[in-house]
């Protein structure tokens, strides 16, 4: 048998079965990704840091502290994530040191546990300003709204942590390439020597725990507010996100532990990178459209810019005689 070894180095491998010719193509994919997602992210911050009139109670759990982790993690995930991704399908350039993996991983891991919290804590802020709306300015105080994100950032860090605790002391057989576009538990893992079923089994259960304990509750909550049907459509931009972040997650969690769910690495590459980047890429889009007083803020902004441009052009025309 292979005598296992440390790791300096891991190399970012992506898509194992796409060739060479596309390198390019798929680089500048994730490069626009990316850059939208930033610019689109940090439009809505200007939005809400400048309208008033989108900050009362029904947008509080998007203002600061709250709105501040959202903002950290639409724009924290795909920062440590895509630029060596990035690197790799541009300059061939996939390598990651055995340090800067593990801190990669632990951030990937730390952003998906921070983000299954606050959306917990979003499904809270909704359920009482529903269900308690005189008690809700009490309850949802801007104190309350501090400790509770506070805990959130905490706790999001546990697991990671765990696991972590680990990793330096572990032997690796084989070559040192991570099938995957980052550093993940399951990918470097996988890399052990010996059995790692159990491993696998290990960090499969604390998925479960970190991510769906948060999603009964907020399944719980919006159970209470079927019957309010007027305010259905209040929570169903959340329910949006929350089915994009959680369902597909499942399947590439539970996929080694199901036959019938067969799921190349291609595929589970994909549906990873999509639970991942699709919220924070239409996180922006969604609320823009759904919320009325944002889309009267932009079109107000546009009118204004409207009404700038023809006087631009007057004065020009002018001075041109």
């Amino acid at each position: 048998s292979e005598v296992g070894r440390t790791m300096s180095a891991f190399v970012i491998v992506g898509f194992p079965s796409l060739q060479p010719e596309y390198f390019d193509i798929v680089g500048w994919f994730f490069f626009f990704l990316y850059v939208t997602i930033v610019l689109g992210n940090l439009l809505l911050v200007v939005v809400f840091a400048l309208e008033h009139s989108v900050q009362k109670p029904m947008y509080i759990i998007m203002l600061i502290p709250v709105f501040f982790s959202l903002f950290v993690i639409f724009l924290g995930f795909p920062t440590v994530a895509l630029p060596k991704l990035i690197a790799r399908y541009w300059w061939n350039d996939g390598r990651l040191s055995f340090q800067t993996c593990l801190f990669q991983r632990h951030m990937i891991h730390y952003f998906g546990s921070l983000n299954s919290l606050i959306l917990l804590t979003m499904a809270l802020d909704r359920y009482f300003a529903i269900c308690f709306p005189l008690r809700y300015p009490t309850v949802m105080t801007n104190q309350t709204m501090t400790g509770l994100t506070v805990l959130t950032w905490v706790v999001a860090h546990i697991f990671p942590s765990v696991s972590s605790y680990h990793i330096p002391t572990m032997l690796f057989c084989g070559l040192n390439k991570i099938m995957n576009v980052f550093c993940d538990t399951r990918s470097v893992v996988a890399l052990v020597c010996g059995d790692i079923s159990r491993k696998h089994m290990q960090s499969f259960a604390t998925a479960l725990f970190i991510l769906y304990a948060p999603l009964s509750l907020i399944v719980i909550s919006y159970i209470a507010l079927i019957g309010l049907v007027k305010t259905f459509s209040t929570f169903a931009t959340q329910g949006c996100i929350i089915s994009i972040y959680y369902i597909p997650r499942f399947f590439v969690y539970a996929a080694p532990f199901f036959p019938s769910l067969t799921m190349t690495p291609d595929k589970r590459i994909a549906a990873t990178l999509f639970y991942s980047l699709f919220p924070p890429l239409i996180n922006p889009f969604i609320y823009c459209l759904r919320t009325k007083e944002i889309k009267q803020i932009l079109r107000r902004w546009i009118q204004k810019r409207k009404s700038i441009f023809p006087k631009s052009m007057t004065l020009v025309k002018i001075e041109e005689k």
